[in-house]
């Protein structure tokens, strides 16, 4: 109702309050969209071992699917931001809302289309009773059956294309319409509080991963009693689908307000296009290809638009030596931070033993937050210590060499490889086999790890010798294992029990060590983040405002968005020392990694 009413009188601009209201609605709705955008985003990055199980392919596979994301971005954000700020910019941040719905609706469409999630397993679900296992089991290679169903990822890949797609407009058109508009003294804390809320976004949406996680991927289809492995399992896939749907539908609401908005609003006396600050004339460079530029609210056709000085008033862009130097140093920033953010739930999971669902809590409730509080507390500290341009630069510069160094602290908090036989330790294994297994036929391609009572984990209970098994599902104990008694062990019932043993000695603590300092690294380095942005958007003639920032976005991207994930999935794909096989051969999902090179 509220902005059906703000609507109805924004031609007449009735009441001098008017526009600052107009603009504290618009200020809103973008928070939304940005959280909107932020949860689904996330949410992508809390999902990607759930995938990687799930479609059974490597990380750097997941690291294509991730950058696909910037791939939509990059088909449409030069245009969009050249030609968005002569346009109804409110409305073409909704069309985007809407695209960005629909493309995570397609991401979760897979689970819809493919078959229900089987994993190797020696285990029964009922019937507690004695069986006695054969000890030659049969290695033939399962059929090829529903194989195909392996490609359904492409869905999860066109997906996140057009969310990238739709999601284009909202910073560009979004951030330079709140600084056209806004008083100048309000801007930087306007843009500080969106990137807040743009960051309490992946606050939930870690936690919506952390939830789905812990369901079983096909909840509701399947009698949870037949499942006989837990979510620490690495053969555990839970319900990812779920968090699309719900971040689709919040998606899809967030573009609502943004029909009811003005294309624009009277500019603030003080704050005229054609008047600059002394400090801000001087970082920025004249030039002649900007004096017949369209202005922000002139309307004209895209005929017109498209006949225009593009090319020359980029080169202007680009000519802007401290645009310039922004643009070359966040891009080193964002490979590394992209990489980091991309892959530290599956770090977590991998180096310290920890579910995927414990990952992604943490990553919502205590490393997120963080970065929060520092976005925010530096925007407000801009405001309240009046930093000009030099100043927001040497304080943007200043916590992230401190932020940096602290992170080089990161290489000493490591913890030892799980002890798996055959793999990380040896059990004089020949040919995948041993002297205590040298009996059985045991395929080499499965991965149902159980934990002998010795503390060692062992590929399968073929791999341990296992000669019989007693109970049901996850409370299934094999005994008359004889490369447990091999490993050292000759008393006792020689016994393994389903799962792979937990994590190695004082690794809590060093996890908990982990988790301060990411904390503190992640607040210093946000610290600078609002500082650095308005360098950036004052750095510049107030008409390059949009196509800056659309520029900033498309290069960023290109170099560090889609590269980042992909070569840092590949160089993490080195570190395995245990891949799955699929049905009809090929390389899958990796088991195991070795922690101190991925370290």
């Amino acid at each position: 109702f509220l902005l059906s009413y703000i609507y109805l009188f924004t031609s007449s601009h009735c009441h001098p309050l008017l526009p600052a209201l107009i603009m504290d609605m618009f200020l809103v709705a973008l928070s939304f969209a940005y959280f909107a955008k932020a949860l689904s985003g996330s949410y992508m990055k809390s999902t990607i071992t759930q995938l990687e199980r799930r479609f059974d392919i490597p990380s750097y596979l997941i690291g294509v699917i991730d950058g696909s994301f910037e791939m939509g971005n990059l088909l449409v954000i030069a245009f969009v931001s050249y030609f968005g700020a002569r346009l109804h910019r409110p409305k073409i941040i909704a069309i985007g809302c809407v695209l960005m719905a629909v493309g995570t609706f397609i991401i979760a469409l897979p689970h819809f289309l493919i078959g229900r999630y089987k994993f190797e397993t020696s285990i029964r679900s009922s019937v507690n009773s004695t069986n006695n296992l054969s000890p030659c089991p049969s290695a033939g290679v399962a059929g090829c059956e529903g194989e195909s169903n392996l490609s359904m990822w492409i869905y999860v890949f066109l997906g996140n294309v057009l969310r990238g797609i739709g999601e284009t407009p909202v910073q560009p058109l979004g951030i330079s319409y709140i600084d056209d508009f806004a008083r100048e003294e309000n801007a930087a804390f306007y843009i500080g509080c969106v990137q807040t809320i743009a960051v309490i976004g992946p606050v939930f949406g870690y936690l919506l991963g952390s939830l789905c996680a812990k369901i079983y991927v096909d909840i509701g289809f399947v009698s949870m009693e037949s499942i006989t492995i837990t979510p620490g399992d690495a053969r555990w896939v839970g319900a990812w689908w779920l968090g699309y749907l719900i971040a689709g539908v919040i998606t899809l609401l967030s573009a609502i307000p943004f029909w009811f908005l003005p294309r624009s609003l009277p500019i603030p006396a003080e704050q005229s296009l054609a008047q600059c600050s002394p400090e801000q004339a001087s970082f920025i460079k004249d030039s002649p290809h900007l004096e017949h530029k369209y202005q922000a609210d002139e309307p004209a056709s895209f005929l017109e638009m498209a006949k225009g000085n593009f090319i020359p008033t980029l080169k202007t862009l680009l000519g802007n030596p401290v645009y310039f130097i922004y643009l070359c140093v966040t891009i080193i920033q964002l490979n590394s931070l992209i990489g980091m953010v991309t892959y530290k739930p599956k770090y977590i999971e991998q180096h310290y033993g920890q579910s995927a669902s414990k990952a992604n809590f943490l990553m919502g409730t205590i490393n997120i937050p963080a970065v929060a509080l520092g976005i925010f507390f530096g925007g407000l500290l801009m405001k309240r210590l009046k930093l000009d341009i030099m100043g927001a630069a040497k304080f943007a510069i200043g916590t992230s060499l401190i932020g940096y160094f602290l992170s080089l602290f990161f290489f000493a908090m490591s913890c030892e490889n799980a002890k798996v036989a055959g793999i990380t330790i040896p059990y004089n294994r020949v040919n995948g086999v041993s002297g205590c297994n040298s009996q059985c036929v045991c395929s080499e391609s499965d991965w149902d790890p159980v934990c002998g009572e010795n503390g060692i984990t062992y590929v399968s209970p073929c791999l341990a010798g296992c000669q019989a098994s007693t109970g049901s599902g996850k409370n299934t104990v094999f005994f008359n294992c004889s490369c447990v008694a091999t490993a050292g062990l000759s008393s006792g019932n020689l016994t393994a029990s389903a799962g792979h043993c937990t994590q190695r000695q004082d690794c809590d603590r060093v996890f908990s060590y982990f988790l301060a300092l990411s904390v503190i690294t992640s607040f210093i380095i946000s610290l600078g983040g609002t500082p650095g942005y308005m360098v950036l958007i004052r750095c510049i003639k107030p008409q390059l405002k949009s196509l800056a920032l659309g520029f900033h976005t498309l290069t960023t991207r290109t170099l560090a968005g889609i590269p980042a994930p992909i070569y840092f999935g590949a160089i993490i794909d080195t570190t395995c020392l245990k891949w799955g096989l699929k049905k009809c051969g090929g390389k899958g999902a990796c088991w195991l990694y070795n922690t101190t090179a991925y370290r």
